[in-house]
This record gives C-alpha cells, sequence and structure tokens, in this order.
C-alpha cells in the first residue's frame, strides 16, 4: 500500500535566471519501504525532498502522502500534518543542547498535545530503549557523542508514529562505524516495525543496502521507479 504519492512535480528557479530543476516527477513509495534517493549535485534530490516533507509549496503538480492531498493546502496545516505524519532526521542531529536527551525527544509529542506527558514520557522512554540510547535519557545532550547524538534524533522523529521518517544526509556527519550504526538503525524500523523511510544521501555503500534506490539526474528520475 502506497503512503506517498507524487504526479508530475516540476519546480522553477527564477535567481539568477529562470531554470527548471525538477520536470514532470512522478514518485510513489510504499509503506515499509527503506528509499535512497541519489544522484550527483544540482541533480534536484535536495528540491524534491524539500517538496515531499511539504516544506517548499512552489511547485507544481500534485503531493499526497497517507491518503491526505498536501497541494495547495496552507502553511498552518502543513506544519500541523508535519508534526504529526512526518519525522526528520538531518545530516546534523539540531538536538537542543541545554535539554536533556528525554526532553528533546518528547518535543514534538509535546507540542503535538494529543496525549499527557507522563505518556510522552513514557513513549520517549521506549523509543530511547529501542535505540540503545535508554541509559543516557537524563544526559544533557551537549554531552554525547556524534553518533549517539543521531541516535537521539532518531528516536525524536519516531516519537509520534510518523508515516514517514525522511532523512536528509542522515549519516553525513558520522564516521564509518557511526554510519553502519545508522543505517542498521534504519534497516531494523523497516524490516521490524514497517516503518518507511526516505533518505537523500551520497553514501554509495548506504543507498546501495537499502530497499530501493532511486535516481535522479537532471531534474528527472532515471533509474529506480
Amino acid at each position: 500500500m502506497s503512503v506517498l504519492r507524487a504526479h508530475k512535480l516540476s519546480k522553477y528557479f527564477y535567481e539568477p535566471e529562470k531554470f527548471q530543476v525538477l520536470k514532470d516527477v512522478d514518485l510513489t513509495v510504499e509503506r515499509g519501504q527503506f528509499m535512497a534517493l541519489v544522484g550527483k549535485s544540482g541533480c534536484g534530490k535536495s528540491t524534491l525532498m524539500y517538496i515531499l516533507s511539504t516544506m517548499d509549496t512552489q511547485y507544481q503538480g500534485e503531493l499526497e502522502i497517507a491518503g491526505t492531498r498536501l497541494t495547495d493546502q496552507d502553511q498552518n496545516f502543513l506544519a500541523a500534518f508535519r508534526n504529526k505524519h512526518i519525522g526528520f532526521v538531518f545530516q546534523f542531529h539540531y538536538l537542543l543542547p541545554e535539554f536533556t536527551v528525554l526532553q528533546n525527544v518528547m518535543l514534538p509529542a509535546l507540542k503535538l498535545g494529543n496525549k499527557g506527558k507522563e505518556e510522552v514520557e513514557a513513549n520517549a522512554m521506549e523509543k530511547l530503549n529501542m535505540l540503545g540510547m535508554k541509559e543516557h535519557a537524563t544526559k544533557l545532550s551537549s554531552k554525547l557523542s556524534g553518533g549517539q547524538q543521531q541516535r537521539v534524533a532518531i528516536a525524536r522523529a519516531l516519537i509520534n508514529n510518523p508515516d514517514i521518517i525522511m532523512g536528509d544526509e542522515p549519516t553525513g556527519n558520522l564516521d564509518s562505524y557511526n554510519s553502519d550504526l545508522v543505517f542498521e538503525i534504519f534497516q531494523e524500523l523497516t524490516h521490524t516495525y514497517q516503518q518507511t523511510i526516505i533518505a537523500v544521501t551520497h553514501d554509495a555503500s548506504f543507498a546501495k543496502r537499502s530497499d530501493r534506490v532511486v535516481e535522479m539526474s537532471d531534474g528527472k528520475i532515471i533509474n529506480g521507479f
């Protein structure tokens, strides 16, 4: 069953002159699939990811996630939708350094506001335990290693049980050991928990071990339809 469908996505940049960066892109992603989006710099993959994540609304075409049409929705609707349905893991973890690990993971769920604080805390501890970070729950996030911080960022992305986790170079700042660890976490999330993951990556090893590799060139998908 598909969780994301994009139809004929086109995108133009207008500075310094008009340039078409995406050209009628069609993409369907199945629930529980681990998909890597690859291509050379400038091919359009990051632009596509921003549209799929609902961050960029200036495009032509249609986008649907979890059965909801997202094209032409207002920013307040999209912000609420993102918090509930999409988890993000970036190249940099973006944890709040003055907050503990547990507080960082709880933040998106507290913002969503559909569960009490105790239930959110219990859920956050469950996610940290799943990622081998439970014993670090009371530490300040700034006291962790880079690999540990990225695992906390994954726990935070999972806290609202999103339909999709979107990763933007999620191993880009990590050494090979921690890159492998993050990959193994993503693989377990998809194969054990049926979590859908879409990750933009330059890491060829990371990409080829995913369930599906979608390659872009010159604003189009050329492989992995």
